[in-house]
């Protein structure tokens, strides 16, 4: 009897360590920056944050800044290919493309294209394309910027994107009941997961993310049902962001880096 309890608490503490697992972070730096939002940083160091309305692009030695008050706030910023970068604006359904200086490349009015679009989602894909999720439509499609013209890839679908990503192959999405859906250049859409609830989030890789909660922050891999907390990091925090192990912190005027091993 005493053998079969012994083995029964061994058993429980491993399957209490299985479902969660502390991950540690290890400080690297920090530094002022003076942010209304912080965007996040890319390969070659440089942040992106945006401050009254202007997008801002620094790093040790140079600050570049675009301003186009004109065309109203600025709804997001897609900075995955650091010498093509792409600014949303939903209340005027426009997008502008930028050099790595932060030069205009070309404005983009959706109201004026061929066929009619209003977005509420764009990204930057593949062979001068952009995703774009019509609302008018309810469809994910393609727009080539160089010819003006789009081709819808997926079907007709339900619900509310409450919060999307995109890289050069793949959209993925999470709607209002927290499914986790990607499509490919071919429209072809996958289910990837149900998604906890949370205050923000980051898409890390297609089966792994990164979100917080009250304050905290967590990674969940969706192939496993633990949800491990991220320790060692900033109590309070207004913004987060991730990149080739390194967990990014902002908050109260300063940005704080840590070192992360995310498997």
């Amino acid at each position: 009897m005493k053998k079969t309890i012994y083995f029964f608490l061994i058993i429980s503490s491993f399957l209490l360590q299985a479902q969660e697992q502390n991950l540690n972070a290890t400080l690297i730096s920090s530094q002022t920056l003076e942010a209304d939002n912080y965007l996040g940083f890319d390969s070659y160091a440089n942040l992106y944050y945006t401050k009254n309305n202007v997008l801002f692009k620094k790093n040790k030695e140079e600050l570049w800044q675009y301003k186009n008050l004109a065309l109203g706030k600025i709804s997001r910023v897609d900075f995955q290919n650091p010498l093509k970068i792409l600014i949303f604006y939903e209340n005027f359904n426009s997008a502008v493309l930028l050099d790595n200086q932060l030069n205009e490349i070309q404005k983009i009015d959706f109201s004026k294209s061929n066929d009619p679009i209003i977005l509420s989602a764009v990204g930057i894909a593949t062979q001068n394309r952009l995703w774009i999720y019509n609302n008018l439509t309810q469809k994910i499609g393609l727009y080539d910027y160089l010819n003006n013209s789009y081709q819808d890839i997926t079907t007709s679908f339900q619900g509310n994107i409450i919060y999307y990503d995109s890289d050069f192959n793949s959209f993925q999405w999470i709607d209002e009941k927290l499914n986790y859906w990607s499509s490919d250049l071919f429209g072809k859409i996958s289910y990837i997961g149900k998604i906890p609830a949370f205050e923000q989030i980051q898409l890390i890789q297609k089966q792994t993310i990164l979100f917080s909660k009250d304050s905290k922050l967590f990674l969940k891999e969706l192939e496993k049902k633990n949800i491990d907390p991220i320790s060692n990091i900033e109590k309070t925090f207004e913004k987060f962001y991730y990149k080739d192990q390194i967990l990014s912190i902002f908050t109260n005027g300063r940005i704080t880096n840590y070192k992360i091993t995310i498997p």
